[in-house]
């Protein structure tokens, strides 16, 4: 009689969360939702961020609120974000740096890209633009490796951080031009591209979407994009394959995640929300404007080609023989 009264029970628990399970889902959000994003603001991420937040907030009627938790490539926010509650309302902004770069780049990661995380939707992907302060009249790669072996100890970079996508993509470069240089670490995009503008460093791989508007106003030169093909925003600007190195390429891509954890239900809402918002007109058009371009792919898609570009960079980095630190 115990044993039937206590399936009895478990039974009508269960009969009773199911229908507050859906409720969850369907409810979501009934709050305001967090979105961690790990580097300092007016970087790339963040103003993917901010510009996704915007406009989840306006079609769900709640903030979507960005915080900030910039520090060492990314690796801290990450943690910080698989920290807190799988319940839909604390998000993470996640890039090629925290998800598949940075386990080749530290020996010891206080976080699992794979486990501690849950794909929702990919944002966008985005190539990169070698940079270089206009004060050394550089506008192609052969200036670029000329200069770099002329100058006593080489040139410097800076990247958004030890561990970013651009760090590594940097070092492979380094490792195709087979030039000299030093690396020098900000804590965000945003700070390292301020610095090559005023000749603190003397170039950087930077995503397209924030150096753009420098190149066009002249306070930058672009000597090459890490992509196969031109972009249409930079048409000029040949890609590093076209100047004699045909293996190479370098892409980022912004998604977002969720804590492992967080219901199927509720990733599942989400992941259709960021996807209505990524491909509406208007958001594709802003993308492509930044030479971005617009994605949408979801939940399993998305854990698919996160998982092929980590492999990508497993070999970049075997090219540019990073070992982790």
């Amino acid at each position: 009689m115990k044993t039937l009264s206590l399936l009895a029970a478990i039974t009508g628990a269960l009969t009773m969360l199911s229908p507050a399970h859906a409720q969850q889902a369907a409810a979501w959000p009934d709050k305001p939702v967090r979105i961690i994003v790990p580097f300092a603001a007016g970087g790339s991420t963040d103003i993917v961020a901010r510009k996704v937040a915007q406009r989840l907030g306006q079609l769900t009627n709640q903030p979507f609120v960005v915080e900030n938790k910039p520090g060492a490539g990314g690796t801290l926010g990450a943690a910080y974000a698989r920290g807190l509650p799988a319940d839909g309302y604390s998000l993470f902004l996640g890039t090629v740096s925290t998800q598949s770069v940075a386990p080749f780049l530290y020996k010891t990661l206080p976080y699992d890209p794979l486990k501690d995380f849950r794909g929702l939707a990919m944002i966008a992907s985005v190539p990169n633009v070698v940079v270089v302060n206009k004060n050394l009249k550089l506008h192609d790669l052969k200036g670029l490796i000329a200069t770099a072996r002329s100058k006593p100890g080489g040139l410097t970079y800076g990247s958004s951080g030890l561990g970013s996508s651009n760090h590594l993509a940097t070092e492979a470069l380094r490792a195709s031009l087979d030039i000299p240089v030093t690396h020098v670490p900000y804590r965000g995009s945003g700070p390292a591209l301020t610095d090559t503008m005023a000749g603190h460093v003397d170039f950087m791989l930077d995503v397209a979407m924030t150096s753009l508007p420098y190149i066009k106003r002249g306070d930058l030169n672009a000597v090459a994009v890490t992509s196969r093909q031109r972009l249409d925003v930079l048409p000029d600007v040949p890609t590093v394959a076209e100047q004699g190195f045909p293996d190479f390429e370098a892409l980022g891509w912004f998604g977002l995640f969720a804590p492992a954890q967080t219901p199927e239900d509720v990733a599942g809402k989400i992941a259709g929300l960021v996807r209505q918002v990524v491909t509406e007109k208007d958001m594709t058009a802003y993308f492509e404007a930044q030479g971005a371009t617009a994605s949408g792919v979801t939940l399993k898609d998305f854990d698919d080609v996160v998982a092929a570009d980590r492999a990508h960079w497993g070999k970049v980095a075997e090219l540019a023989k990073i070992k982790p630190e």
